[in-house]
């Protein structure tokens, strides 16, 4: 009698839906198979659940100050120390998390999308369209990420959305190039051109056959550069350019904890071992979806 697992892995499914859910089950196969990236996903998983209950996995409020118990090393009454204004730091890293798991998606769904989207249509039409959106991607692939974001914040104003904003405008041009790669390989195969031939438009084109086939790729490599955007985040807010006080930004904690790194050393440390460990946590998962997910890997071995 067939079970749950033969009909996942049929080499034959007899309908989408046994399709697409094979394609699921062998993924998650995949992933769970590489102990590093089962770590990525544990720390990743971490890192939402306490966003998601930083209002009760905190014991205190992530601003309220006390000047009573500053710079308290850690404890079992406070897990990882006191500031210089007698906040919890550990309650500030929890609430921090929120923070960093928000400029994570927002610059994920903002840059993606439109590198994508430039990628493919640069990669379809060739000529001079190509030209005009390749010349421009390169003059933003030309300059470091953080002095273009730099930049970019200096003219919009600090302040944590326009830090999102100028993130997803210096992330996007990596994703164009490797769509616009994807897609030269696609334009000229058999099932495009039997589209053309059907009557399909460059539109539909696009956006029903080329933009799904890019999408894997895309997905690994949002992953890989989620650390970068966390990097740099932190980076904008160290610099005061990003989270403005007294919002607990893991990157502003630490630039308030440099007075006291030789003395009072949890200060600085605590948040930046949060974002040593996220930043492993996504290039763990993006490493584990790029062997799963990446035909060239699969035929190498």
């Amino acid at each position: 009698m067939a079970t749950t697992r033969d009909w996942l892995l049929a080499d034959s499914p007899t309908s989408r839906t046994q399709a697409g859910a094979g394609r699921l089950y062998r993924l998650i196969l995949g992933l769970l198979s590489n102990p590093l990236t089962v770590l990525g996903l544990f720390i990743i998983a971490v890192l939402v659940t306490t966003a998601i209950f930083a209002d009760l996995i905190a014991p205190y409020s992530p601003i309220r100050q006390n000047l009573s118990v500053r710079l308290q090393p850690p404890s079992w009454e406070y897990l990882m120390g006191t500031d210089a204004l007698g906040r919890d730091i550990f309650s500030r890293v929890v609430h921090g998390s929120r923070i960093t798991l928000t400029i994570v998606l927002l610059v994920a769904v903002i840059a993606a999308p439109v590198g994508l989207l430039v990628g493919a249509i640069s990669g379809y039409f060739g000529g001079w369209v190509d030209r005009v959106l390749m010349g421009v991607t390169d003059i933003f692939l030309s300059m470091p990420k953080l002095i273009l974001a730099l930049a970019f914040v200096a003219a919009l104003g600090p302040g944590i959305n326009n830090a999102i904003i100028a993130i997803a405008i210096t992330t996007w041009p990596a994703y164009a190039r490797i769509a616009r790669a994807e897609t030269l390989v696609l334009r000229n195969s058999e099932f495009i051109a039997a589209v053309r031939l059907q009557g399909g438009s460059a539109a539909r084109i696009i956006a029903r056959h080329i933009l799904p086939l890019c999408t894997s790729s895309m997905i690994i490599r949002v992953t890989l550069d989620m650390a970068g955007i966390i990097l740099t985040a932190a980076g904008l807010g160290f610099l005061g350019l990003g989270a403005q006080p007294p919002m607990p930004e893991w990157g502003a904690m630490i630039a308030t904890g440099r007075d006291y790194i030789l003395n009072q050393w949890w200060v600085a440390t605590m948040p930046g071992i949060a974002i040593v460990i996220v930043s492993l946590g996504f290039c763990f998962l993006g490493d584990g979806l790029r062997d799963v997910l990446d035909p060239k890997n699969g035929e190498s071995k």
